[in-house]
């Protein structure tokens, strides 16, 4: 049997005391926490322990005695041993170390009958941790995830038991207390009078921000579950939100700063309008170009003399609207730029929208062509099918077998073939627009992704990773320490840092981008039939 004693780096000069800390349930192991000094009063230690057990939740006790011996304390080590009816235990940790070794020995002393039969195949393992880094880490799943097994279960309550004795660590050397303690803060606490005032001058707003924080945090949770990825809030996470929330306010106040300081709103508006004249002139000359031979091909003059009117008539309307509000172009992006202080994606979202009033026309004319060619494609298909004799049965949603007669049959003829020598103008006016709108939909999709970007950006996460990598763990990794003759084995247990992807993955906030889209072959598929495409519609939404 293989007892694993976890010992905390910064014990390994503690004064002689007893050892504090938690045995791991169903584990043959030990997580040292403290070193309680001598001199002490094995009744004020009890109060104490039952004190911090009941702040932490964690079941600690005294594991046993640790000796460091010095001038005039030859007799320690044996009257801590005693001790051991006054804190009963299982089994009773003694270790020793000796001035001028890095290892200590571990006694077999107090044991109880059933573990003395095995004395002699025991063997002692110590695992020496960095207690202030494992505290402060967080163990994340790895990638792709290990099945969780007695070791991985082991770490996990290890990590556990550190982060949750905080309360622990709060004595230090400058309390007034009976008690005196050896652990990661017992030279004094982590901190700053200046941010401790700080603090206490901030609760109001700490308050608020608090509050808009698990406000947020719980819509984006309500996302991730739609999403099927439940992400547990954590401080990290609020942090995140939180610094996002501050890049996008800082970048806004950078794009004021940008478009008001030399009037490069003004600028924008003056070249606005005649560059709407110029994309209506070249859209007069594709139409101009479309009525005629387009690439050699013979298209049906008629069709293709209505069809081109039509939209020149659109596009002289679209001119009409644009030069109607030439006046106001100037006031109306001046306050669009002032909405920056809300937040750079507030701009761009306003950017947007912009481009889809801009380019309305566009957005008319494709509508205009995918109907015209969806209803010959839809007209074409079941026109086919009664040539073949069958028909689409709506009830039960499948293709049945029906028997037509002759005037039936005269009259889709002549429809067939009247759609089918139709389509290639049809279709080439589709194609054109769709191509036009596939421009525009490529153009507001990017600055969604940038709006996505910024607010889903963990960069709170990835500074943690950069300057604190210890704690974002993935694992452990295991080091000898030192192998002296007489010893048990010593081993380092060092952090292993996530990777940066997987800090990504793990703290990118939920947004609309991470919804489920249609494939390409979807895509593909609507296109060719004349289906609508619509940027903002996912799988959940009902189409009527």
């Amino acid at each position: 049997m293989v007892l694993k004693i976890f010992f905390p780096q910064c014990c390994n000069k503690a004064d002689s005391g007893l050892l504090v800390g938690h045995w791991l349930p169903g584990q043959d192991s030990a997580v040292v926490l403290a070193v309680i000094h001598y001199p002490f009063i094995p009744g004020q230690v009890k109060q104490y322990i039952h004190q911090i057990r009941g702040q932490s939740g964690v079941d600690l006790a005294v594991l046993g005695s640790w000796s460091m011996p010095k001038e005039g304390q030859e007799g320690m080590e044996s009257f801590l041993r005693e001790l051991r009816t006054i804190f009963p235990q299982g089994r009773w940790l003694q270790l020793s170390r000796e001035m001028g070794k890095i290892g200590f020995t571990s006694g077999g002393e107090g044991k109880t009958k059933e573990e003395k039969t095995g004395e002699e195949g025991d063997k002692v393992i110590f695992v020496h941790y960095e207690q202030r880094k494992v505290m402060l880490s967080q163990l994340h799943p790895t990638d792709p995830p290990v099945p969780l097994t007695q070791s991985t279960s082991e770490l996990r309550q290890v990590f556990g038991t550190v982060s949750q004795s905080e309360s622990l660590f709060f004595l230090d050397k400058y309390d007034d207390s009976p008690v005196k303690l050896t652990h990661w803060q017992s030279e004094g606490r982590e901190g700053s009078i200046i941010v401790e005032l700080m603090k206490q001058a901030s609760t109001p707003v700490c308050l608020l921000t608090a509050w808009i924080l698990v406000l947020w945090t719980s819509l984006c949770n309500s996302r991730s579950v739609c999403l099927g990825r439940v992400l547990e809030p954590s401080e990290t996470l609020k942090a995140n939100i939180f610094m996002s929330f501050l890049l996008d306010v800082t970048l806004g106040l950078l794009l004021i700063y940008w478009l008001y300081r030399e009037n490069r709103v003004g600028q924008l508006a003056n070249a606005l309008l005649p560059a709407a004249d110029r994309v209506a002139k070249e859209l007069e000359e594709l139409l101009q170009w479309l009525m005629g031979a387009p690439a050699g091909l013979k298209m049906n003059r008629a069709l293709d003399q209505v069809l081109g009117r039509f939209f020149l008539y659109h596009i002289h309307l679209w001119i009409s609207y644009i030069h109607l509000m030439s006046p106001f172009i100037e006031m109306i992006l001046w306050y669009v730029g002032l909405s920056a202080c809300l937040g750079l994606t507030f701009a761009l979202s306003l950017l947007s929208d912009i481009i889809a009033l801009l380019t309305f026309h566009i957005y008319c004319f494709y509508v205009y062509g995918a109907r015209l060619y969806c209803l010959k494609v839809y007209g074409l298909t079941s026109l086919w099918r009664l040539f073949r004799g069958r028909k689409w049965n709506v009830l039960r949603q499948r293709v049945d077998s029906c028997s037509y007669d002759m005037d039936q049959l005269f009259i889709g003829t002549l429809l067939f073939t009247i759609l089918l020598f139709l389509l290639p103008t049809t279709a080439l006016y589709y194609l054109v627009f769709t191509l036009l709108r596939m421009v525009v939909v490529m153009v507001q999709g990017v600055l969604q992704l940038t709006v996505d970007f910024i607010n889903s950006f963990p960069l709170f996460a990835l500074g943690l990773r950069v300057f604190r990598s210890y704690t974002l763990a993935e694992g452990v990794k295991f080091s000898v320490l030192c192998e002296e003759p007489g010893t048990p084995l010593h081993l380092m247990m060092d952090i292993n840092p996530l990777k940066f992807s997987s800090v990504v993955q793990t703290y990118r906030t939920a947004t609309y981008s991470c919804y489920p889209k249609d494939s390409w072959l979807a895509l593909c598929k609507k296109l060719f039939l004349g289906e609508l495409i619509y940027p903002w519609r996912h799988k959940t939404t009902k189409i009527d």
